[in-house]
């Protein structure tokens, strides 16, 4: 399964960057069909719909389309499926790719204008962490319609290979099991969690930023996260991380483009989920692209989180990945 999963990444075309708002190029996916029991879905605002953010970009288009073909195709139930696609208020209509490779997929396209958060990024360790874009998941509580009450948000660079549905299951539990918490995500305690902040940051009074928090803070990766955008509403987190933001600029206390700011805020009040969620880490490290381990057990969702992204190795010519004993490699079985 992972194999296909591969090839359907891998073969995606690109689209031109002189005509964005064209999907010549793309073939229509196939429409899968609904297994076994399924619920009644009809309107926005059904509570039997799971919600799905990702942004859309042209240089990360293959990824996202690949990224929606697989919870499609994974899912027992593709109609109760309702996808939340964030562009770049100038990108063009990017949207209109979606709707012709996707013509029977229920969605709602939104425009992020990057000038509300561009002023606040800070130089990372990699350009490419300082798109805007990667800031618009802090947004979703403002640009989803107030029926949405929760959400699954995923970067532009993973592929499923298990149903979505058991994801958004798994989530719910923890969101009732624990009233106050807002982001529900794999987390990774054993990760040296002083890495991802700067000695300003810890010989400042920010040091004590973690201390009332419901458990010591772990890392989590924020490119696979549940949010309940109620509580998130309700507590203005958007405006915190903003602040956060605010303080980077004039104390430099962190060098990972978006990450540090959600760790700032939810670090010790996050729900774990179970690490299959997210293998992320492919693609190698965000400053050098050398390889890193895999997490031990099963996994259901592939992430490339790092420096080297399947479409742009394809393109080259290079290895995609080495693990496990087996090599996926362009033009290579």
């Amino acid at each position: 399964m992972p194999m296909i999963a591969f090839f359907l990444l891998l073969f995606l075309p690109s689209v031109s960057p002189n005509t964005p708002g064209s999907s010549g190029t793309y073939l229509e996916a196939p429409k899968f069909p609904t297994a076994g029991d399924c619920p009644s879905t009809d309107g926005y605002c059904n509570p039997s719909l799971v919600h799905i953010a990702i942004t859309l970009d042209l240089h990360y288009l293959r990824g996202s389309i690949a990224a929606v073909h697989s919870i499609i195709r994974h899912t027992t139930c593709p109609e109760t499926l309702f996808f939340h696609f964030v562009a770049d208020a100038s990108a063009g209509d990017l949207s209109a790719i979606i709707r012709d490779v996707f013509p029977s997929l229920r969605f709602r396209a939104y425009r992020f204008r990057i000038g509300r958060v561009r002023r606040l990024i800070s130089s990372s360790v990699r350009s490419a962490l300082e798109n805007p874009l990667n800031y618009a998941r802090n947004y979703l509580a403002d640009l989803l319609e107030p029926c949405v009450r929760r959400v699954v948000y995923l970067d532009s660079d993973l592929i499923l290979i298990d149903d979505i549905r058991h994801l958004w299951d798994s989530a719910n539990a923890a969101f009732s099991d624990a009233p106050k918490a807002t982001i529900a995500a794999p987390e990774y305690c054993h990760a040296n969690f002083t890495l991802y902040f700067t000695d300003a940051f810890w010989n400042s009074r920010f040091k004590h930023t973690f201390e009332d928090r419901r458990r010591p803070p772990c890392y989590f990766n924020t490119g696979v996260m549940a949010i309940d955008l109620e509580r998130w509403r309700k507590m203005n987190y958007g405006l915190q991380i903003e602040r956060w933001m605010e303080i980077q600029k004039r104390v430099r206390i962190y060098d990972l483009g978006s990450l540090p700011p959600f760790l700032l805020v939810f670090a010790g009040e996050i729900e774990g989920l179970n690490h299959r969620w997210n293998q992320h880490g492919l693609g190698g490290d965000n400053v050098k692209g050398s390889c890193r381990g895999l997490h031990p057990g099963p996994v259901s969702i592939l992430h490339w989180s790092g420096k080297g992204k399947p479409w742009d190795r394809f393109d080259a010519g290079l290895p995609l990945m080495v693990s496990g004993g087996w090599l996926v490699k362009a033009g290579v079985d």
